[in-house]
């Protein structure tokens, strides 16, 4: 693969300033220098390098906002999107770091903030979100592994599946139910009562380093609770995820927008019938599906980002899951027809194509399956017409009572 990445679109004039375009060909030019040459590789051997990881750390592409001044969601998005157009799962990894940095840094007290952010920011240690269990997927807020005080700490009972990174993080934070609610906590992966297991042969995102944690009475100190007891899910671990779906969404687009760089560039080389294929209506039909698409959700991702610098949590919530499901679904596609246009040689590994198909189909999948996102999203927009309506009724009284008097 070349370490060169091919020169897009100007994108000025969509809204970008003259920082984050610099910052943009920053990330790009790491990606493609540090990562591209490493991931077949890594989709091989199902395993991330660690001198890739000190290296990451190095480029700070571990730093959460909190060392941003001012913060820049949409510098952070396409942080994630030069990432993955190299490697999906090394992208994943940085995802999932950050999710639990971003939740330490809106929930965390004064004191863990200080002992853990900047060892996370650096790299010192690495951090996995643990939520998802064996018989608990999309529905989060009904886990099973449970949390019980005892001494001066909890002790946690349960196990936790499909863990992003959970072959090599440091630190987990762990979603469990307490007799009063959800709670989220720090466990350390060296606290007493956890073990770890490796889950290998994904179909894609082979570098994710997935693992199962068993957690037999084990027991962490009380400061390791993150956030009040009760809110573990509805503020801590949504914070999480909603910025894990937006990062997925602009982590999508890359993917997405290397598969439509492979098509391009097969379809100019590649000659049938005398002609190179780009010269056939039906391929050019397929190119035109692909450059609208993978447009559309990049915008979709700057409006998500937009909203997240803004700080609403309701509306970047909505936005974020938008982003996500258009981006996700939009990649399924253009991986199919990428594939589609390269023929026999798609599923080959001459051609990275068939890694983007298959990392394409776990992305439709991670941070909200495309069904619960049309749930949520259908829900949420009901719900504002719902209010909407009724504040225009409540306009509508209050103007003739006006009248009347």
């Amino acid at each position: 693969m070349s370490t060169v990445r091919p020169k897009g679109v100007s994108r000025r004039e969509l809204g970008l300033s003259a920082r984050q375009l610099a910052l943009e060909a920053e990330y790009q030019a790491f990606a493609m220098q540090e990562v591209a040459p490493l991931a077949e590789q890594i989709d091989r051997t199902e395993e991330i390098p660690r001198p890739l990881v000190d290296r990451l750390a190095s480029a700070g592409m571990l730093r959460g906002a909190a060392f941003d001044e001012p913060p820049d969601p949409i510098a952070h998005g396409l942080r994630h999107e030069a990432l993955a157009y190299a490697s999906a799962s090394v992208e994943g990894l940085v995802n999932v770091h950050l999710m639990v940095t971003e939740a330490l840094e809106r929930w965390g007290t004064a004191l863990q903030r200080r002992r853990w952010v900047p060892e996370l920011a650096t790299g010192a240690r690495l951090a996995a979100l643990a939520i998802t269990e064996p018989e608990v997927g999309s529905d989060a807020s009904s886990v099973r592994t449970r949390a019980r005080a005892a001494g001066r700490g909890y002790v946690l009972d349960g196990r936790k599946k499909w863990i992003t990174c959970g072959q090599i993080a440091d630190v987990f934070l762990v979603l469990a139910r307490c007799e009063e609610g959800p709670a989220t906590f720090l466990v350390p992966r060296d606290a007493p009562g956890l073990r770890i297991e490796p889950i290998r042969g994904l179909l894609g995102c082979r570098g994710y380093m997935l693992a199962e944690l068993h957690l037999d009475s084990c027991a962490v100190p009380a400061d390791h609770l993150l956030g009040a007891v009760g809110a573990g899910f509805s503020h801590v671990a949504t914070t999480a995820l909603c910025a894990g779906r937006v990062n997925l969404a602009w982590a999508c687009v890359g993917v997405g927008q290397a598969c439509l760089d492979a098509a391009l560039r097969h379809a100019g080389e590649r000659r049938q019938f005398g002609h190179a294929i780009e010269d056939f209506e039906l391929v050019q039909r397929i190119l035109t599906r692909m450059i609208a698409r993978i447009d559309a959700a990049f915008l979709l991702c700057l409006r998500a980002s937009h909203e997240r610098a803004s700080g609403g949590a309701a509306a970047a919530s909505m936005e974020a899951a938008i982003a996500k499901y258009f981006a996700s679904t939009t990649l399924t596609r253009v991986a199919s027809d990428a594939l589609q246009l390269h023929g026999a040689l798609g599923c080959s590994a001459e051609v990275p194509l068939q890694r983007y198909f298959r990392d394409a189909k776990i992305m439709e999948l991670i941070e909200g399956t495309t069904q619960i996102l049309e749930t949520m999203i259908a829900r949420q927009a009901s719900s504002r017409a719902r209010v909407a309506s009724a504040l225009g009724a409540c306009a509508g009284n209050g103007r003739e009572q006006s009248a009347s008097l």
